[in-house]
């Protein structure tokens, strides 16, 4: 009874892992497609820091509501490193592992930089601190910590990238996941990396760049539904891990 129900342990936990780590994945897309496209930047009006504020402003609860939003994505972040190191150790404990780091610096600096956001409502919430100020250098200083806030996340998305690299090089190495799935990943590390360093090098650039993104949102939303409806193949994962 022992052994049965211990091989059943090994053959199930892989596939709820993966399962649980899909579902997270597929909330962290639909946040992030709310709070980053039909959230915060919907209220940014480009080169016009009145407008921006304007907004903001009239839409604060909404705004509030984005910046908590993107911290529970964060908090998922977090499950989904540890769970993605289970399932790609078998293939190479060392990549892995600097995977997870790399991906946790990531959301280290990701969190901190969304503190920028917050920075937006207290140059233009009105405290009788900012009185020193003339009503368009509040603006000024409340678009400075939006462009901030965009570099921040491009430098997030640096190590991110990194580590989707390493997570798609692993994928296409395990033999129980598909290796089409590991080159969509790597792909989709590129694309998040050119785009980081065209807004560093040539920022001019970075409109015209940014629909490359789509490579990296093809890319993860099939790693995560293939993990929601395929997950891993166990049996393959079990005889990788064994070894």
């Amino acid at each position: 009874m022992e052994t049965a129900l211990k091989d059943r342990s090994v053959e199930t936990s892989p596939q709820l892992y993966a399962r649980i780590a899909g579902w997270l994945y597929l909330f962290i897309i639909v946040a992030g497609l709310f709070t980053e496209v039909l959230g915060h930047q919907r209220l940014i009006v480009s080169g016009d820091a009145a407008a921006t504020a304007h907004n903001i402003m009239a839409h604060e609860s909404f705004w509030r509501i984005n910046i908590a939003v993107h911290q529970m994505w964060l908090v998922c972040a977090v499950g989904i490193t540890l769970i993605l190191y289970v399932l790609l150790r078998p293939v190479s404990k060392n990549l892995a592992l600097l995977g997870a780091f790399l991906n946790l610096v990531s959301i280290a600096i990701e969190a901190v930089t969304t503190v920028t956001l917050f920075a937006v409502l207290f140059f233009l919430g009105g405290a009788g601190y900012l009185k020193a100020f003339e009503l368009n250098q509040l603006h000024t200083l409340a678009y400075l910590s939006l462009k901030l806030y965009n570099y921040g996340f491009a430098t997030a998305l640096v190590f991110f990238g990194c580590y989707l690299f390493l997570n798609g090089y692993l994928i296409f190495r395990s033999g129980y996941f598909p290796k089409a799935i590991g080159v969509l990943l790597m792909i989709a590390s590129v694309s998040y990396l050119t785009n980081s360093f065209v807004l560093y090098v040539a920022p001019t650039f970075a409109d015209m760049i940014f629909p490359i993104l789509v490579l990296a949102f093809i890319g993860e939303t099939s790693f995560c539904l293939w993990l929601i409806v395929k997950g891993v193949n166990v049996p393959k994962w079990d005889e990788r891990a064994r070894s």
